[in-house]
């Protein structure tokens, strides 16, 4: 399916629903990330998703616009338009006949970084998050500097987003149109390390998107959950510090990045209260 923008831009969804959904609306689960829906996830989601609709949810995978075969371009991450593409894109969602108005979002890394960023911007319909292996602080604990030292990181992420953004729409999907939307993600993506480069100290670049600028903003139930191997092991614990509404906890030995494939009913069990409106669970 696609979601149409209000500025017209449709972005690119694939859903699963329980087969009485039409006729029984479910809450909906919204997963938001540039890595193509076709490919690069569609392994992942082929067995997660389906599990979660097993369980009485709608899930939404839905690709950033600018990826996939998701109209207009993406210029960098967590950006202004991303985010409000993401509160837009939920509105559209609680007013489907399969949705019963109530969604969540759950993510690991990006998916958990824009989690995050679009709860605190409070869209009506969302009423819980599950944000896995993500950072409140996009200056301080992420890929780019730490410490105010530049990560070797930086670099490696910049090569391979530059790399994704130069990637084609399936024409299966989009029609004749794959080729000027081709171009205009050649043309258009730009030099994401540049951007990044040019903000070296913590300015308003990184506080946009840096939900520890306001916890007060966030007041929908929380699920963090990272590993003691992961990278963004330390945000759990600022969250679980300082968000005021309600909120769990989880860090674990070794990776979460497995356990969010291999076993995501461990993770099912936060939404049935929370996607239902409900704040305790």
């Amino acid at each position: 399916m696609t979601v149409p923008m209000p500025d017209g831009c449709k972005l690119a969804a694939r859903v699963w629903m329980p087969q009485d959904a039409a006729k029984n609306p479910v809450p909906a689960i919204l997963e938001y990330l540039p890595y193509r829906k076709n490919d690069f996830t569609a392994d992942r989601d082929a067995s997660m998703q389906p599990y979660l609709a097993g369980h009485g949810y709608a899930v939404v995978r839905l690709d950033l616009r600018g990826c996939g075969d998701s109209e207009g371009l993406m210029q960098d991450e967590y950006t202004a338009q991303e985010l409000q593409d993401g509160y837009d894109a939920i509105a559209r969602i609680a007013k489907q006949p399969w949705c019963d108005g109530n969604l969540g979002m759950i993510g690991i890394s990006w998916g958990g970084f824009n989690g995050l960023q679009i709860a605190a911007m409070q869209p009506p319909a969302l009423r819980a998050i599950i944000t896995l292996c993500s950072t409140d602080d996009r200056y301080a604990d992420d890929v780019h500097y730490m410490g105010g030292c530049l990560l070797g990181e930086q670099l490696s992420w910049a090569s391979i987003m530059f790399g994704r953004n130069t990637l084609p729409p399936d024409p299966a999907n989009v029609g004749e149109a794959w080729r000027a939307m081709w171009l205009q993600r050649l043309e258009g993506s730009g030099l994401w390390l540049k951007n990044w480069l040019q903000h070296q100290t913590r300015d308003a670049f990184w506080k946009h998107g840096s939900v520890c600028e306001d916890w007060s903003q966030i007041r929908i139930p929380v699920y963090a959950v990272s590993g003691w191997a992961d990278g963004y092991c330390r945000a759990v614990f600022r969250l679980m510090q300082h968000l005021q509404g309600p909120k769990k906890g989880s860090s674990a030995r070794g990776r979460t990045a497995i356990r969010i494939s291999g076993n995501p009913g461990r993770r099912s069990t936060f939404w049935p209260k929370k996607c239902a409106g409900g704040t305790t669970g």
